[in-house]
């Protein structure tokens, strides 16, 4: 079958996609063919999969053009990691012009918009900018940074298992053992999974069991101290019996859970040591190697991709959705958005706070006007994207000092709130 090239790409079928709730509308048109086939998509990631598989082995893998309203990013970030489908984000009102266009009522209807996109697409695609994918690296470190933070996630999850059972009969291991999603918790769970154990052991298997975690003698002092002093909270021993039990399996699962962690970071740290833009993210003030990759791949390596700071901040769900109705307007957050894109965002905002001055002038300046700190770190991460995108597009690595004096250049606000910041900062470095 020929293909129709489509910026330089050859296309085996085109496809209008309208988003919905519960259900998406597909319009498909194979090249070479005037016939519009109909298909409904239910809105779960599984009908998405067997859709998309679908897709491929009918067409044996050749490139597939997608037009979907640009607003639909959970659907975009779903469709963007498969290498055979092009994907041909349409602005929301470039769609509903085209509507008014061909239908003056402007009724609204999904099955009928998938066509109108359908047909915006094969007619006019000379006139939209597809959706490259990036590389096979790019997109491995993309799915691994993904998987390793659902993998912390479980993990956080059974602590907090383990902190609710360890709770019901042995509250005191909170203290001793420290952070349940630290080895040394662990270890001191594995060898005394009750008071009773611990007051067995002795002092100096204690002292010995803190200082092999490298824990400071103060605090091995006042450990050994509480341990002496403790009581028990039940002494029902089918209650610590049971409980006993469950913290082991609780704790071996755990061990599974860091064991993973500790791979993908591995492979994340393998594919990110050589990746071209290194330098420029590991600039971003609190970066670090966990976020640092993270962004790489938020931003990836197709600079055609985005045009604009604002595209990005609309696809990632950072920017503000307002909506009006007669003389009524509002302002919320967005729903519909690609979730752990927005959550690099946030969190990267969160981090900046601690290493850059800017950033926490900024957060204390809010905290002062009593917003909310969810609000605060999403509005720190509205102007951080805005100074990575022109990083990004000009392959220049972010530095704090010219953004400062950029800052007073401009007679920005933040810049006195930076000063203030520093000035607080050597007045307490000072010995005086």
């Amino acid at each position: 079958m020929d293909k129709q090239k489509a910026n330089g790409l050859e296309i085996a079928a085109w496809v209008g996609w309208d988003w919905a709730d519960k259900q998406h509308e597909v319009a498909i048109q194979q090249e070479e063919s005037a016939k519009v086939e109909r298909q409904t998509v239910a809105q779960q990631p599984e009908r998405l999969r067997e859709w998309v598989e679908g897709m491929r082995a009918r067409f044996g893998g050749a490139k597939i053009a997608i037009a979907i309203e640009q607003t639909r990013g959970p659907v975009i970030y779903a469709l963007m990691s498969y290498d055979f489908i092009v994907l041909y984000p349409i602005n929301p009102k470039s769609l509903a012009r085209f509507r008014e266009a061909l239908r003056p009522s402007r009724a609204k209807d999904d099955p009928a918009d998938a066509e109108l996109l359908l047909e915006l697409i094969t007619k006019h695609h000379d006139r939209f900018r597809p959706w490259m994918p990036d590389d096979q690296r790019v997109r491995e470190m993309r799915t691994l940074v993904e998987y390793r933070r659902t993998t912390v996630n479980e993990q956080g999850r059974y602590a907090k298992r383990l902190k609710s059972v360890l709770k019901s009969y042995f509250p005191q291991a909170l203290e001793f053992a420290g952070d349940l999603t630290e080895e040394i918790a662990w270890d001191f769970l594995t060898h005394w999974p009750t008071l009773e154990a611990v007051k067995e052991a002795g002092e100096a298997a204690i002292r010995e069991f803190y200082l092999n975690h490298r824990c400071r003698r103060k605090t091995i002092d006042e450990r050994v101290n509480q341990i002496s002093e403790a009581t028990p909270l039940t002494s029902d021993t089918a209650v610590v019996a049971a409980s006993v039990m469950l913290v082991q399996i609780t704790i071996n699962q755990l061990r599974c859970f860091a064991e993973a962690i500790e791979k993908f970071e591995k492979r994340i740290c393998e594919l990110y040591a050589d990746y071209p833009d290194r330098d420029l993210f590991d600039s971003f003030p609190g970066a670090g190697p966990v976020l640092a990759p993270r962004l790489a791949v938020a931003w990836g390596m197709e600079r055609s991709r985005y045009q604009s700071a604002d595209e990005v901040l609309r696809f990632s769900g950072v920017a503000p959705v307002t909506e009006a109705s007669g003389k009524s307007k509002w302002v919320h957050r967005s729903y519909a958005r690609p979730k752990f894109l927005h959550q690099t965002f946030v969190e990267y905002a969160k981090q900046s706070v601690v290493q850059s001055t800017w950033a926490k002038a900024y957060y204390a300046d809010r905290k002062r006007l009593n917003h909310s700190r969810n609000d605060i770190l999403r509005s720190l991460a509205f102007k951080w994207i805005r100074i990575m995108y022109r990083c990004w597009r000009d392959r220049v690595p972010y530095d704090e000092s010219s953004y400062l004096t950029s800052l007073q250049r401009r007679g920005s606000y933040l810049a006195q709130l930076a000063c203030e910041v520093r000035l607080t900062e050597v007045c307490t470095e000072s010995p005086d």
